[in-house]
C-alpha cells in the first residue's frame, strides 16, 4: 500500500499511517459499491495523511491505552479532512483532486454528496468505538462545528472585494488550524501525555496549520498544475480571495476596485491584471513571510517538548512544509 514519499525516511510512521489507511477503508464498505469504490480511490491517490501523522507523533509523548484505538482515531481525522475536501470540490465545481478526477466530476454531484455526508458518520462512529472519554467526545464534537463555522465564513467571503487579512486569518483559523489542532491535542491527549504537553501541542497544532494553509494559498500563485495537483489560480476564479491577494488590495486599492466587483467572476484579461499586481506589491512574499512567522512560533513549541524522537520528527516534517511544492 503505498503512502506518500514524505515518510520514507520515517519507517515506524510510515508503518502506522499504512495501518490507519487500511482501517479507513474497511471502514467505508458498504453495500453501495460506487461509493466504496469512490472513496477507496480518494483514500489511495496520495495524500500525506498529515493529520493523522500528527496525532501519531504526538501520541508518543505519553502511554498509548490501545494500539486498535490509536489507529482509529488516527483514521478518523483524515476521513474528516477527507470529507471536508469532497464538499471543497462540490462547492467549487472543481475536476481535479490530487492528479486525479474529483469524485463529484466522475460519480456526479449527488454521489459527491452522499460521500462526503457519510464520512462524517464514519467519522463519529470511529471515535465512539474508541474512547468512552465524554471529553473527547466532546472535544471532536467542538473542532467539528469549528471547522464548518470556518467553511462558512468562507462561502460568505466570497466573491468580497472588502475582504480584510484579520477576516481571511478567522476564517483559515477555523477552515485548516483547528483540525491540525485537534490532531495534536488528540495525540497528546489520548496518550495521557503530561498537562503541559498537551497545551504545548494544541498551540504547535494550531500554528502548524495556519502556516500550512497561508503555504497553500501561495502556492496557488507559484506552483504549476501539475505540482500543486489541482487546477491553478482555482481560488480568484472561484471567488475565494486569499493573503496574497488580500494583500495586494491594501496596497493598489484604486487598480483593485475596477478589476474586482462583488459576486462576478473575472475576465482572463482581468486575472492576467490581478498576478501583475500581486507581483508589483509581492503579495506572494509577504504571505511567504507570515507563514515563516507562524511555522518559527511552532518550531519554538516543539522546542519545549521531551526530547524524544517524535520530537526530532516533527521539527523536520514541519521546517518540510514550509518547502513544499504541493
Amino acid at each position: 500500500m503505498a503512502i506518500h514519499q514524505l515518510w520514507d525516511n520515517y519507517p515506524t510512521i510510515q508503518q502506522e499511517l499504512i495501518a490507519t489507511q487500511s482501517i479507513m477503508e474497511r471502514s467505508v464498505k458498504i453495500r453501495n459499491k460506487e461509493m466504496t469504490e469512490a472513496l477507496q480511490l480518494f483514500f489511495k491517490s496520495g495524500g500525506k495523511l498529515l493529520r493523522p501523522a500528527y496525532f501519531l507523533l504526538f501520541s508518543q509523548f505519553g502511554q498509548v491505552p490501545s494500539e486498535k484505538s490509536k489507529y482509529q482515531l488516527a483514521a478518523s481525522l483524515e476521513i474528516l479532512h477527507t470529507a471536508t475536501l469532497i464538499h471543497d470540490d462540490i462547492i467549487d465545481e472543481s475536476p481535479v483532486r490530487r492528479n486525479l478526477p474529483s469524485i463529484q466530476a466522475v460519480y456526479g454531484k449527488d454521489i459527491a454528496v452522499y460521500a462526503g455526508d457519510f464520512l462524517f458518520t464514519v467519522y463519529f462512529q470511529l471515535i465512539a468505538s474508541s474512547t468512552d472519554d465524554m471529553k473527547a467526545l466532546e472535544t471532536n464534537a467542538a473542532y467539528m462545528k469549528k471547522i464548518l463555522v470556518g467553511e462558512l465564513d468562507q462561502m460568505h467571503l466570497r466573491y468580497n472585494p472588502n475582504i480584510t487579512i484579520k477576516q481571511y486569518l478567522q476564517h483559515i483559523r477555523g477552515k485548516t488550524a483547528q483540525l491540525f489542532q485537534l490532531s495534536c491535542y488528540q495525540g497528546a491527549h489520548f496518550s495521557n501525555a503530561s498537562k503541559s504537553v498537551q497545551l504545548l501541542a494544541q498551540r504547535i497544532g494550531y500554528h502548524i496549520g495556519m502556516a500550512f494553509q497561508i503555504l497553500d494559498d501561495v502556492l496557488d500563485f507559484s506552483s504549476t498544475t501539475e505540482e500543486l495537483q489541482k487546477p491553478v489560480l482555482e481560488d480568484i476564479r472561484n471567488g475565494y480571495y486569499t493573503l496574497p491577494l488580500i494583500y495586494a488590495m491594501t496596497q493598489k486599492p484604486q487598480e483593485f476596485k475596477v478589476l474586482l466587483q462583488p459576486d462576478q467572476d473575472v475576465t482572463t484579461e482581468q486575472l492576467q491584471d490581478i498576478l501583475r499586481l500581486i507581483q508589483q506589491t509581492d503579495g506572494v512574499g509577504y504571505a511567504t513571510k507570515l507563514a515563516e512567522r507562524y511555522t518559527n512560533k511552532a518550531l519554538k513549541d516543539i522546542q519545549r517538548l521531551p526530547d524524544i524522537e517524535a520530537k526530532f520528527i516533527l521539527q523536520t516534517i514541519t521546517e518540510q512544509l514550509l518547502t513544499r511544492k504541493n
